[in-house]
């Protein structure tokens, strides 16, 4: 079978389509024909991991030594990138019960990756579900791993109807989950986001649109009850003044210092930082909120494999304005 392979970090150019060994399902897995995966921060981030020190991952630093112990220091350990992915089962092993050649899937494989290749193994019991209805394989690639940390994380401040929300990182792939999670909850939403992608941000829902590269929200006069600063890309010190009482400043992406602002807020002042770290949860629960129109998924780009490194370039520039995806075995867009 054929995949997109990368032998050492580096810029875009080091993806490369190769012929691999086509994977054999064991008793327990289902071989999934792969049409369709997500270019996402993660996959830019593993190809990358050479040049990222400790201070440029947004972690701390032991977060930063199991990546780099996971992927490897010096050249890539995991060869083939996606971790988000949609395709049907091509055959299943003897002990599998729950789905059944033919069944068109999505899913996610988290660090392991591998799902930038024709074909892929994943266990019965792994994190994969029958795909929504309502999505071709290009946009359910892009709703699962993104849509379950989006969910786990924005459980933890409880959002009520009326509170005013604002997601700083709007049209990323958790932060535009997040967007339509409030949304649902009832809150009004501010997203932040990029000139290419204000459109998307409110396609989504979100009911005012601010273009960081021209505004900065924390001088706009607006209060919110809560802002998710998915990449930390603001701080708590200029984000506080534009917290109401008992605001939270959330963050999906932290270092120790977040952290020991959290500990601290925690014991002094109202206004809270609150750092999420994302437990996996139910895929099943994605695909019913996909299929009561609750998460949708624009999608920008679909790019075939042989232009794979294009679409890394595509996503690295900034020049994404939705989601960009590479789809394989010609059917992507069924």
């Amino acid at each position: 079978m054929k995949a997109i392979v990368y032998e050492k970090y580096g810029p875009p150019e080091v993806l490369d389509v190769k012929e691999v060994e086509k994977p054999t399902p064991k008793d327990n897995e289902l071989l999934i024909k792969v049409h369709a995966v997500h270019v996402n921060f993660g996959d830019i981030i593993a190809r990358n991991m050479g040049n990222v020190s400790p201070r440029k991952f947004h972690m701390p630093f032991l977060f930063w030594l199991i990546a780099k112990s996971f992927f490897g220091f010096r050249k890539p350990k995991v060869k083939i990138l996606g971790n988000e992915f949609a395709g049907k089962i091509e055959s299943v092993g003897k002990d599998v019960e729950q789905f059944n050649a033919g069944d068109e899937v999505f899913g996610y494989v988290g660090m392991n990756m591998g799902a930038y290749a024709e074909y892929l193994c994943v266990p019965e019991k792994g994190t994969v579900a029958l795909k929504p209805t309502n999505m071709s394989y290009e946009e359910a690639s892009t709703v699962s791993g993104n849509s379950m940390t989006a969910r786990n994380i924005m459980s933890k401040v409880d959002i009520q109807s009326g509170q005013k929300v604002l997601i700083n990182g709007a049209s990323g792939g958790i932060g535009s989950i997040a967007l339509q999670i409030a949304k649902n909850s009832g809150a009004e939403v501010t997203g932040v986001c990029g000139t290419p992608r204000l459109e998307m941000v409110k396609a989504l829902g979100a009911d005012k649109v601010i273009d960081y590269t021209k505004e900065d929200f924390t001088q706009s006069g607006e209060t919110y009850d809560l802002i998710f600063d998915v990449l930390g890309k603001s701080s708590f010190s200029r984000s506080k003044k534009v917290l109401n009482k008992k605001g939270i400043y959330l963050l999906a992406n932290f270092k120790s210092k977040q952290l020991l602002q959290m500990l601290r807020t925690k014991i002094i002042g109202r206004k809270k930082v609150k750092c999420a770290l994302s437990i996996e949860e139910d895929i099943d629960a994605i695909k019913e909120l996909v299929e009561a129109g609750k998460i949708k998924s624009f999608i920008d780009r679909s790019f075939p494999m042989e232009q794979a490194a294009e679409a890394h370039d595509y996503v690295e520039k900034g020049l994404k304005k939705g989601y960009v995806v590479i789809t394989f075995n010609n059917e992507g867009k069924n």
